[in-house]
């Protein structure tokens, strides 16, 4: 398994991370996990490898787009001192291009993005053992759909920062897709954007997959 025993797992992101974390609880500590991918992939690593010894740090907060991050990096990253990093990031940056017009929020532009991605990659790469790309995703198969070539187009841009920094991507879109191939979004999610428990189990066996669990030796 690629986390070395006794590492420090820190995964930052959105909603789709957070998903009811109690914010005032102490690091890997009770109701810290929320109620998604970060609890299951806790969940698999404390029962199904318990030599390693891994903490996992929830970081996700409702609502952030990249900008969120930038503000908030070094208290929720740096001052953690993580061994290993996960970054699942970007979908509110394309949401509130289609919710927020009315609202005239100042929205993230690609750019923006990928401006904000790398320099944040920069900065963290030579402090941790390495960092996982987690790709945005929408749960929607008609690639022609606004909204999923507008995820697209900033999960390519998550790819290419992570090939620019030699960092293991894990395309989330691509193993939603398979999912949708055989039964409707309605089973994973109310709104296309946020999992439920069989969605999230979608998202951590990704990352699972990814890190090299050995599943069928436990």
């Amino acid at each position: 398994m690629m986390l070395e025993k006794g590492s420090r797992l820190v995964m930052i992101g959105d909603s789709v991370t957070d998903c009811g974390r109690d914010y005032n609880a102490a690091p890997a500590g009770w109701g810290s996990y929320g109620d998604g991918y970060v609890s299951l992939v806790n969940a698999c690593l404390t029962g199904l490898a318990p030599e390693q010894k891994i903490m996992v740090v929830n970081k996700g907060v409702n609502g952030d787009t990249i900008r969120h991050l930038k503000n908030r990096w070094q208290q929720d990253v740096i001052d953690l001192h993580p061994d290993y990093l996960s970054i699942m990031i970007g979908i509110n940056d394309v949401w509130r291009q289609f919710d927020g017009e009315l609202q005239q929020l100042e929205v993230v532009s690609p750019q923006e993005y990928e401006q904000t991605y790398c320099a944040l990659l920069e900065q963290t790469k030579p402090l941790v053992k390495n960092i996982f790309i987690l790709s945005p995703f929408f749960m929607e198969l008609n690639r022609n759909d606004p909204m999923r070539r507008r995820v697209e187009e900033y999960a390519e841009i998550a790819r290419k920062a992570a090939k620019k920094y030699q960092l293991p991507y894990v395309d989330v879109q691509a193993r939603i897709d398979r999912y949708l191939q055989s039964l409707s979004y309605f089973y994973i999610s109310g709104d296309r954007v946020h999992p439920n428990l069989p969605g999230h189990m979608i998202l951590a066996k990704a990352f699972l997959d990814e890190i090299g669990l050995e599943w069928n030796q436990r």
